[in-house]
């Protein structure tokens, strides 16, 4: 039975790996509801707090350094942002929210064109939630988890930068966001631990992705 699970854990890493080994391209951004491309292929979509990590991990899942911009500057990614390597596969960068500097009626635009896009993107397979291992699920991660449960959008929490603390205090945090998301309604149970820095984590994403593409086709 461990052979087995060994064996399948080891077919679904390699199958993650492949889906992710081909150069990854950006399609468009898009800032209007009516400008999105056409639903095709299998969507994933990156959400999370400004400053949480999202374009480091993107661009460590890819392996591509600069695919996805990084900045220290809150709130720069104020677009859906699509990236595809023609694999049946579709990243979309979501803008970050909790960007305290932002103008409120900007703040405003990305909310609509967000909960627009959760809410009528019929080939989006699952929002995954980063959130800073550092510091667990904050107010407005909250309010993100309660936009995507009325939007009855399939969703997984990631923690990012799991590197920068003990294993000890990791592990409670695993244990707080666990218990947090138990009677979420589209709350994916599995935590997924990352560190864009070190790669930890980053293997299982892939492999979780690829199934799920794999699992609509």
């Amino acid at each position: 039975m461990g052979e087995r699970d060994d064996a399948e854990r080891d077919a679904a890493l390699e199958a993650g790996r492949l889906a992710f080994a081909r150069p990854w391209r950006f399609v468009m951004g898009v800032s209007k509801i009516d400008g999105l491309p056409p639903a095709t292929g299998v969507e994933v979509a990156f959400a999370g707090r400004s400053n949480v990590g999202k374009s480091s991990l993107i661009n460590a899942l890819v392996g591509q350094n600069a695919l996805a911009r990084t900045s220290n500057t809150p709130g720069r990614t104020r677009e859906l942002n699509f990236f595809t390597a023609d694999e049946g596969i579709v990243i979309v960068d979501m803008p970050g929210y909790g960007y305290a500097r932002a103008p409120k009626h900007e703040v405003k635009e990305w909310t609509r064109l967000v909960f627009d896009f959760l809410r009528g993107r019929v080939n989006l397979r699952r929002v995954y939630v980063l959130i800073d291992a550092r510091h667990g699920i904050k107010e407005n991660d909250k309010e993100a988890l309660a936009v995507l449960d009325k939007a009855a959008v399939s969703y997984q929490i990631v923690l990012t930068k799991c590197d920068k603390d003990k294993p000890a205090v990791l592990e409670r945090i695993i244990g707080e966001v666990r218990a947090a998301i138990a009677k979420r309604p589209a709350a994916h149970p599995e935590i997924i631990a990352t560190s864009s820095t070190t790669g930890a984590g980053i293997d299982l994403l892939r492999a979780e992705i690829t199934a799920l593409a794999a699992a609509s086709g």
